[in-house]
Order: C-alpha cells, then structure tokens, then sequence
C-alpha cells in the first residue's frame, strides 16, 4: 500500500470507492465513441497475454463494474498465448482517458533492522500512538497530529525495531517493507497509520539546491545522498516531507503485499491510482514512454488492475506501477518517470 510518492492509506482507497466506481463506469459509457479495439493499442502485439490474464484475475476479485462478473466467469484458467490473446479482444475495448501524465514505480523493499538502538542504525520504527486520529478526524492534506521533524523528537521507547534514518523515510515513502535482522529473522512493517500530512517530494528541491543532478534523480541517488549526509544535514532534507507513518509488524510469508484494494499486488500487473478517478480492480492500458531518468527502461507498454492509491497519487493520467520486492525492484522502480498515455480497458 504507497504511502507517499512512490504504499497509500487503505481508508481512503476504500472511503471512496464507491464513489469512484460509478465515475468510472458513467464515464466509459459516455466515451464509448472513442473506443478502440485492444489490437489498436500501443505495444499490444508485444504484450506477453498470458501473463496480462493475472491483472485480470486480481480485477476480478475485487471490481464491483457490473458487466466484469461475464467476463470473469469465462476467465480461461490455462491458456496459451494466442487464446490469452483472443480471450481479451473479445471480451474488452479501450476507452483513451486524454491528455498525458507521469508513471512512476514503487517495490516492497527489504532493509536491514535492529532490536535495538545504536549510532547507525537511530531511527524507530513506530507503532501506531493511541491517540492518532482516525481516518474519520483527518483533514485531508492537513497534519492532524504532527508533522515529521515534531515526532521524531519525541522518545520511542515502545519502538518495533529501529533502522538507517534513510532507510525508513524511504519505507515509509513506499508505505511498508521487509525487515531483516542479524539472526535471520525476517518481519513485514505493514502500514498502521499516518499523521495526516500530504506527502511532499524532496527530489525537487534537491535538484534546486544543487544536491542531486537533474539527470541523476533516481531513488538510488536520492538515498545514497542521504546515507553519505546522515545527520543534521539529511535530516533537514528529510524533513521538507511532512508525511510520517506507523506500522505494525507481521511475519513475513515471503510474498508480495496486498494493495488498498486487499488483494495481493501481482509483480508489473498492478498499478496504485487516484480513487477519485479510478474504481478499485479497474483495468487500464499504460503506454509509459520518453523516460526522464538516466537507466531506465525506454518504455513501459502492458495491461494493469488498479489496486492500490497512494497520496502522491493525483489525476485521470497518473499511475505508480508496482514491480515486486527486493534490491533489483527497487532500482527498477526508482528510475522509473516517464511520459503517461492511460487507456480504460471496460468490458463489452
């Protein structure tokens, strides 16, 4: 579930999915004029179909589009890839949304822990204070508790493990993670909570102030810049993103998190959007090009289920694709910005 920028909170994913949903489908009815065949998409004959069917399956289990059961109920459970192929045209148009926007990615990272404190390794993990208020008290975009810099003043002395200062920040930009301590042992930190705060990006004004390179602006330069300037420094960057989370630790099964949508997130077939404008378990078409970051993939083409938000997160033409988990994700993931076209896939 994204936090920030890059696992959002599940009660406003949920708050507004009902709400999303009649947008959504009130909307491909009205621009069903504009509807393409699938085999007109960009990069559609480059799609590996199989595996676009486990976008599919995710959908299925948590759309609530009425027409979406026909389709699922016919879902074909072993097929090869020109019947994946043909199973799709048949059963799906596209709807393009207009305009272009920003694809980014985000992983599930795994970072090294501690059970205690020491110089390195300063940062709480923290749970859920019992007096953070509920999604119900928040005002959107405002701090309702604290702001970063005012919490992590305080004591910590119930705190589930402790981290890198860079570490957590960036877990808490990707909303939860892995931790793995020196006996082995491994616990996922799953999101309990934020204070209320909009997330704010540092990448910009690290590039303003001559921190970073505009053309070395990835999550890796970002992190590596921080770890060198642990300290004062670091922490004054760090704390231009208001946004702070809580977590509570499960064990960790190995596999990859469930999105707001409470379905486990399938690896590159599932995308984090804005409810306002996407219904949970939507289908989309990315057509991810023109990449702005040194290293990345020149282009992300492929069928995706919406099931996750995030509250960096905004607009029709915006989504944060999710790779997977582990040190390879998370390079892909950070070089991930390019140019967004979004297409709605809405059944026939």
């Amino acid at each position: 579930m994204r936090l920030g920028g890059g696992i959002a909170a599940a009660g406003v994913a949920f708050a507004l999915a009902a709400c999303a949903q009649t947008t959504s489908v009130t909307e491909s009815t009205e621009h069903t004029s504009q509807a393409i065949e699938l085999s007109d998409l960009p990069g559609w004959e480059q799609e590996d179909h199989v595996t676009a069917l486990g976008a599919v399956r995710a959908a299925c289990v948590v759309s609530r589009d009425p027409e979406m059961p026909f389709a699922c109920a016919n879902l074909p459970t072993d097929p090869d890839e020109r019947r994946a192929r043909a199973w799709l045209e048949r059963n799906f148009y596209a709807v393009p949304l207009g305009g272009e926007g920003r694809l980014t990615g985000y992983f599930m990272p795994v970072y090294e822990a501690r059970r205690t404190r020491s110089e390195v390794f300063s940062a709480p993990v923290r749970p859920r204070p019992s007096d953070l208020p509920t999604a119900d008290d928040t005002v959107a975009g405002r701090a309702t508790y604290a702001d970063r810099a005012e919490i992590e003043a305080r004591p910590a002395p119930n705190a589930l493990a402790w981290m890198r200062p860079e570490d957590l920040f960036f877990m808490q930009v990707q909303g939860a993670g892995v931790l793995e301590f020196p006996d082995g042992d491994r616990a996922k930190a799953v999101f309990d909570g934020s204070n209320g705060a909009a997330f704010v990006g540092i990448a910009q004004p690290m590039r303003s102030q001559g921190l970073i390179s505009d053309a070395d602006s990835s999550a890796d330069a970002i992190h590596d810049w921080l770890a060198a300037h642990r300290g004062e420094a670091a922490r004054a960057i760090m704390d231009l993103d208001p946004r702070y989370g809580f977590y509570r630790l499960t064990a960790d099964d190995g596999q990859d998190p469930a999105g707001s949508a409470g379905v486990r997130l399938p690896p590159g077939r599932a995308a984090a959007v804005d409810p306002a404008y996407h219904a949970s378990g939507e289908l989309l078409w990315i057509d991810g090009d023109s990449p702005s970051l040194a290293g990345a993939f020149p282009a992300y083409r492929r069928l995706v289920a919406a099931l996750d938000a995030g509250g960096a997160i905004k607009g029709p033409v915006r989504a944060d694709l999710y790779v997977g988990r582990g040190e390879a994700a998370g390079r892909e993931a950070g070089r991930i910005r390019h140019v967004l076209t979004l297409y709605r896939l809405a059944p026939r």
